[in-house]
């Protein structure tokens, strides 16, 4: 599987008392790809990208980073590979210059091969270079945590819930500059609970749940997994009673004249929703529909296996 950025061969991790974090897990990343890979809180997200950074030994399988498996070539493996964590790693009695000229060291990056000026400029922390990291506001310590991942130039970037706790404006620069990364060749994996951004931004996405592989799909494909999808309705006549039929799977009265319908579209069709109301009796004025989402076949899916 040497055109993988990542590749996962049956590994399973079971911790002391039996827990088993990581059930027989299959899974490739592709060069070149934004990859999510999502799951409820304890679903053995972490492990697996634990395990990849040879912080947790596996209890059977087998994985490799570009190329380079874990246990037979390490010291590559981990050279391929830079990782975010969830966690604000640092010493903070440290400058941001120091703190990334110190990693490159521990990556045995020379003096002459250092990027840690080009690094503090990409995210943007180039004026704080000489000031000492304890006094980085939270949004400062996240870009400082991606430059940090990047000293020693890997070609896969793991970055696990990075804009956890940060607004809005600063997820975007994080985003942008992982869009530029990517642009530029890196291979990005991705972990986060903002559904949203994975759906926007990942061009392939997992789903792990209780340690098992639930699903590995093309981002697109995996959202056309949905079933259900929601019509509002407003009639001309005010509601007594909402319609209950058999093309209908949930109907919630929003207000005296409007509806909110769900029903799957593996069984009806919007026509004949709309047509089963005009049945009821009620003179429709207006429409409008919601697609469904990345949510919506994450919290199928993870019902389903749960």
């Amino acid at each position: 599987m040497n055109d993988a950025a990542i590749h996962v061969e049956n590994v399973t991790k079971i911790y002391e008392g039996e827990v088993r974090a990581l059930d027989d897990v299959n899974l490739t990343v592709p060069r070149g790809a934004i990859f999510g890979l999502l799951g409820p809180n304890g679903a053995g997200k972490s492990t697996l990208i634990n395990i990849l950074a040879g912080l947790v030994n596996k209890t059977a399988g087998s994985a490799s980073i570009w190329g380079f498996d874990i246990d037979r070539d390490p010291r590559n493996a981990k050279a391929s590979i830079g990782i975010v964590n969830q966690e604000i790693t640092f010493d903070p009695f440290f400058t941001p210059a120091e703190t990334l000229d110190i990693q490159a060291g521990l990556y045995g990056v020379s003096r002459k091969d250092k990027r840690t000026a080009e690094l503090l400029r990409a995210v943007r922390l180039e004026d704080k270079a000489d000031a000492y990291a304890r006094t980085l506001s939270g949004g400062m310590k996240r870009r400082l945590m991606v430059a940090k991942a990047l000293v020693h130039s890997p070609p896969v970037l793991v970055l696990d819930e990075p804009t956890a706790g940060v607004d809005i404006d600063l997820r975007r620069q994080l985003w942008d500059y992982v869009r530029e990364l990517h642009a530029a060749g890196t291979t990005v994996v991705l972990t986060t609970h903002y559904l949203e951004e994975a759906e926007e931004l990942c061009d392939r996405i997992a789903i792990i749940n209780h340690g098992k592989l639930i699903a590995d799909k093309p981002t697109r494909e995996l959202v056309n997994m949905a079933q259900e999808k929601a019509v509002v309705v407003t009639v001309e006549n005010d509601i007594a009673t909402p319609p209950d039929t058999a093309a209908f799977e949930k109907v919630e009265q929003i207000d005296a004249r409007t509806l909110s319908i769900t029903y799957r579209k593996d069984k009806v069709n919007a026509g004949e929703v709309l047509s089963a109301l005009g049945d009821a009796g009620h003179n429709i004025i207006d429409v409008s529909t919601r697609e469904a989402d990345l949510e919506d076949v994450f919290l199928n899916l993870t019902r389903d296996a749960a």
